[in-house]
């Protein structure tokens, strides 16, 4: 029985009409409440199985961080530059100018001449030797000398595996809906291995972008179903510890990710990228045995009305955790036998446009997740020393990300335990919030306003406080973009939550689109750029406090569970009685009745959705007057 919809009574009214037969109330939906409690709840079968959800987080951390290496730019050395139209020659001492580095270029006349898009890289050269400092002796760009004129093909390759993963968590999401959890799971790994094992033995550019696509597509489909198969194994207070753990083994791949590449450096037969990318590729061979140990969701069993498999399901698991249901009082098991004549009924993630709340709440943590990813590029682009040789930038930067993510992980479970999801996510987007405007605006006004004369101090603070205000917005945003997509788990119903977290999780591929697209035009725009999503974050402030909070809550199955799970109000439940008596004011499911009194007595004259019925319209003295039928407008 929904929430807020007044009980029918025993007997029928004075004057005449029959009231609404309303169902008896049913054991299956309630999961977190009734089911799981009665299979042994968070009990050693479900323990084991979210241990197998968290192995993967580690080698999905490796893949999605390969590009630092495989893609890294290098130095260039001019061994010997082009003789026409100048007085190089080849007793000239070689030149070497490191990648990315804003450097200029000697004519043959002596005189300065920018390197155009190639980033610093010696370009007009006759003979250039290329070196990694990266981890690796040879990568990609090292291979097929993608510097200079070809250098966007870098930057193609960068976006291949982003849009790759985009459509990936679209479809997959989709999929794993329809379908189910464990056969979405099973396909990605699967075609992980192909594609990603394919990439290693690329023979172009065009070849390598391309299988880097479908690595990132089958790599969102991975991770998509790995994260809603954790949630919907965990009861209310085991579901915020079990994600982050996976968390910080993501983490840790990143951090574990250098000495990889270390490890395959000066590799005798073949390409050091292509070791590396084998290496990063191969431990998902040890999922293979998922299809046998990971079985399929039963919440999405139940959800759905696989009631047939979800019997055989629950048996196994009372079975493994030694609960006997032949004595089990909620009748669980009885109540499966009665349904078992139904038929699926899947839902796909369009009908979410059908609904008041729940497509709003999805839309609002979508452009979260894109602001907290997006304006992440922009606090790292500003902590990097425009003076610093790009190689030491590189692992210095690199790790100062890595550090960063562990702190976040570090600080962000504290302030969940303390704040909860809703008001731990507002206080992350109010620092990201600060921190880019401060950076913004604090910085302009000093460099104006004081120290005009002493330049060389006023840049020595400007720096300081670049760096340290980027340090804390990329903390932050980091904090805000973890939180959305856990926030979206939670509040999503469980028939379209792989569509929903999906949705989210693409917005926040977009949102690290943006990097890849900044260095493609040279950073032109980066300030503009960080204005835009300085003003997104101010937009979630607001938009954040609309959201429910969903600590403590059972997960919603259904898409009217969904819509009911709304914001709670800021009257006490114990003081609402007296508003509503005081304003003559009610609900039935969020929809207004304008009562009018006549003769001492209350009429209800309502307008309501067409899928309500009919309700029942209460007198402010108790008295029940009659029945209101509700019809489109009437």
């Amino acid at each position: 029985m929904a929430a807020g919809r007044p009980e029918a009574q025993d007997h029928p009214p004075e004057n005449g009409f029959t009231p609404l037969e309303h169902p008896v109330p049913r054991l299956l939906p309630h999961i977190d409440g009734t089911v799981l409690p009665s299979l042994g709840g968070f009990g050693k079968h479900q323990k084991q199985l979210v241990v197998l959800t968290w192995i993967p987080a580690l080698f999905i951390g490796f893949s999605q961080f390969s590009d630092y290496f495989l893609l890294a730019q290098p130095n260039g050395t001019c061994m010997q530059p082009l003789a026409n139209d100048s007085n190089w020659t080849t007793a000239s001492p070689p030149v070497t100018v490191a990648g990315g580095a804003p450097a200029l270029q000697l004519t043959g006349n002596g005189t300065e001449s920018a390197y155009g898009d190639s980033g610093g890289m010696p370009c007009y050269c006759k003979e250039l030797r290329l070196e990694l400092q990266t981890g690796l002796s040879q990568n990609v760009v090292t291979k097929w000398n993608l510097v200079c004129d070809s250098a966007w093909k870098v930057h193609i390759a960068k976006f291949s595996l982003l849009v790759g993963s985009i459509f990936g968590y679209l479809v997959m999401g989709v999929m794993a809906d329809w379908f189910g959890r464990h056969p979405v799971l099973i396909l990605s790994v699967l075609f992980m291995l192909v594609f990603g094992l394919s990439v290693a033995f690329s023979v172009n550019v065009t070849m390598f972008s391309t299988l880097r696509f479908f690595e990132g597509f089958c790599l969102a489909g991975l991770a998509l179903s790995l994260y809603v198969l954790r949630i919907e194994l965990c009861l209310p207070a085991w579901r915020f510890s079990m994600t982050m753990v996976a968390s910080f083994l993501m983490v840790g791949g990143q951090l574990l990710m250098p000495g990889v590449a270390a490890l395959c450096r000066n590799w005798p037969d073949r390409d050091d990228w292509q070791v590396l990318q084998i290496v990063i590729i191969s431990p998902f061979v040890l999922m293979l045995p998922y299809i046998w140990l990971l079985p399929e969701s039963l919440r999405w069993l139940l959800a759905t009305q696989h009631y047939r498999r979800s019997k055989v399901m629950m048996l196994r698991i009372a079975k493994k955790n030694q609960v006997n249901m032949t004595t089990e009082p909620h009748g669980v098991l009885l109540e499966l036998e009665q349904e078992l004549h139904r038929k699926p009924q899947p839902t796909c993630i369009v009908k979410m446009m059908s609904t008041r709340n729940l497509w709003k709440n999805i839309v609002v943590l979508c452009v979260n997740s894109l602001t907290g990813y997006g304006i992440h590029h922009c606090f790292a682009r500003s902590m990097m020393d425009p003076e610093a040789q790009p190689t030491a930038l590189c692992h210095a930067d690199y790790y100062t990300m890595a550090g960063i993510a562990v702190a976040t992980c570090l600080a962000v479970c504290p302030a969940v335990g303390l704040m909860g999801r809703r008001g731990g996510l507002l206080t992350f987007m109010i620092i990201t919030a600060l921190a880019s405007l401060l950076q913004l605006g604090l910085l302009n006004l000093i460099g104006k306003y004081s120290l005009r004369h002493d330049t060389v101090l006023r840049d020595t603070l400007n720096r300081k406080f670049s760096v340290a205000f980027s340090i804390i917005g990329m903390f932050s945003s980091h904090a805000v973009s973890t939180l959305s997509i856990f926030f979206c788990a939670e509040i999503t119903p469980t028939v379209i939550r792989g569509g929903g977290l999906g949705l989210v999780l693409a917005s926040a591929g977009f949102g690290m689109l943006t990097a890849p697209i900044m260095e493609l035009h040279n950073q032109k725009g980066y300030f503009l750029h960080h204005v835009i999503f300085a003003c997104c974050t101010l937009l979630c402030i607001i938009c954040l406090l609309l959201l429910p909070e969903p600590r403590g809550q059972p997960l919603p199955e259904s898409l009217a569970d969904g819509e009911t799970f709304t914001r709670q109000t800021l009257v006490h439940p114990g003081e609402q009685h007296l508003l509503l008596a005081k304003t003559e004011y009610a609900r039935v499911h969020d929809t207004p009745l304008h009562l009018t009194t006549t003769g001492g007595a209350t009429v209800a004259a309502a307008t309501a959705l067409a899928a309500v019925p009919a309700s029942y319209a209460l007198a402010t003295g108790g008295e029940v007057i009659g029945n209101c039928a509700i019809a489109n407008g009437v």
